[in-house]
């Protein structure tokens, strides 16, 4: 069909209504991928593309993590400088990680500071225990903190985001979610938006590309696993307005971040041709979709696609037009007749920002020279053995890093990344008899199980570890 012969013939505007109906019906994307923009402060949607089509969170659960962890350190049943112990099932985890052994403590502030920006699923169970006393405790209070901020399509069962049936969310919740930590928590925001960290000798920069690199960039956090795809929640701010943006199943680590620094600029850029498309209303008011969790494991980790064990992901653009040029386009008409940005896979294949590190680091709080012994003294012991005459020998010892199960106690079941998502095996029972913390306050008990949104089918096995 000529689309031309549909339009008037003297209009000067024809050009300009082609393109708005080729964008309209031209596939936004090869592979299942849910989107959605929308203002913080009103809540007020500006784009949404399957934002309610039930999805695996992945790692950007330890949003809700460090949301119920911040806001009991707000109420008083907790501090920053709460040291929680490491146990073997914290230990058990699978990477992304710190990899501390079991009985190490590490403060709250440093729990969630190695949990935000290193993905550190250790971390996410040392909170959890130190907050809800074990990790179904911990997924009772996740669950129950849900229901109160309307995300009725999330179920947890974990704090970490490892693979998991019962493990569910949506972009429209994770949207909610996200509007929740800046409304109710603005002084421990910080923590969402921190660019790098450093371990001893380890730096790791936020796996958040848009940190440091995007204008404004100012939170949240990543997550991939095979079944979901690359998750990306990520917010901006400019000229005073701020704007939430979720990518669900993007491709690679960089084509989500890519895909997010495009949809935050066409909300920044105005829409001067909304008259174009229906109000579609605040994210609240998303009508939630009845369906079983899209399963990606095929597509992003089959043998001929390898990937990391983690999340940090270190893979170029994805080659496809919706990442590159042909969204550009679109940016073009839809921003007011603006000229485009420059390209977001450009800017953000950059080097971030300089900036300094955040110092983290095991045991109590630390300041002026005595954090700056306890830095060295973690540094010491990343330090590698001198290669000599022994040097076969020292290969063997066991890194004194790694997880050391405690005697007597059997670490919990460990589920890689990408391994087929089910329900999360329970702590060990000396795990659940030392909690960390004080218990939560009456009026903060758990819900004993929160509805399952929908009864997810399992996903086809994932055996090789790549999340």
């Amino acid at each position: 069909m000529n689309l031309l012969r549909l339009l008037p013939r003297h209009s000067s505007l024809n050009w300009i209504f082609l393109v708005a109906a080729l964008a309209v019906v031209t596939p936004h994307a090869v592979h299942a991928e849910a989107l959605l923009v929308v203002e913080a402060d009103t809540g007020k949607v500006l784009q949404a593309d399957n934002a309610t089509m039930p999805w695996y969170p992945a790692s950007v659960t330890k949003i809700m993590t460090a949301y119920v962890a911040l806001r009991a350190v707000k109420e008083g049943r907790l501090s920053l400088d709460t040291l929680l112990t490491v146990s073997p099932v914290a230990a058990s985890q699978s990477p992304s990680k710190m990899g501390f052994r079991p009985g190490i403590q590490v403060t709250v502030d440093n729990a969630l500071k190695m949990m935000m920006v290193k993905s550190a699923n250790d971390m996410a169970v040392v909170l959890a225990e130190g907050v809800g006393g074990s990790i179904d405790g911990f997924s009772g209070m996740m669950n129950q903190t849900a229901q109160k901020l309307g995300m009725t399509q999330t179920s947890y069962v974990n704090p970490n985001g490892l693979p998991a049936d019962g493990q569910i969310t949506s972009a429209r919740d994770l949207a909610i979610l996200a509007r929740a930590v800046i409304r109710d928590l603005p002084e421990y925001e910080y923590f969402m938006h921190i660019p790098s960290i450093r371990y001893g000798r380890r730096v790791t920069q936020n796996f958040n590309k848009l940190i440091g690199r995007y204008p404004g960039a100012d939170g949240f956090k990543t997550g991939f696993i095979c079944a979901s795809g690359y998750n990306l929640v990520a917010s901006a701010t400019r000229n005073g307005k701020r704007l939430i943006a979720v990518v669900l199943g993007a491709s690679s680590g960089q084509a989500r971040a890519v895909r997010a620094a495009q949809l935050l600029e066409r909300g920044f850029g105005g829409n001067g041709l909304g008259w174009l498309k229906p109000a579609l209303g605040t994210v609240d008011n998303l009508v939630p979709i009845d369906a079983t969790p899209p399963n990606l494991r095929d597509e992003m980790c089959n043998g001929k696609r390898k990937r990391p064990a983690t999340d940090e992901d270190a893979d170029v653009v994805a080659a496809n037009g919706s990442a590159s040029t042909g969204e550009s386009a679109v940016t073009f008409f839809t921003a007011g007749l603006q000229p485009p940005m420059g390209k977001p896979s450009e800017m953000l294949a950059g080097a971030p920002e300089p900036s300094e590190p955040v110092p983290v680091y095991t045991g109590p709080t630390k300041t002026g020279p005595a954090l700056i012994a306890a830095v060295a003294a973690d540094a010491d012991k990343q330090t590698p053995a001198r290669r000599g005459k022994n040097s076969k020998i020292a290969a063997k010892k066991p890194d004194a890093a790694a997880p050391k199960a405690a005697a007597g106690a059997k670490p919990a079941a460990v589920r890689h990344a990408s391994a087929r998502p089910e329900a999360a095996a329970k702590p060990t029972a000396s795990a659940e008899r030392k909690p960390a913390a004080k218990p939560a306050a009456a009026g903060d008990k758990p819900a004993a199980k929160a509805a399952k949104p929908n009864a997810a089918a399992k996903p086809k096995g994932e055996n090789k570890p790549a999340g």
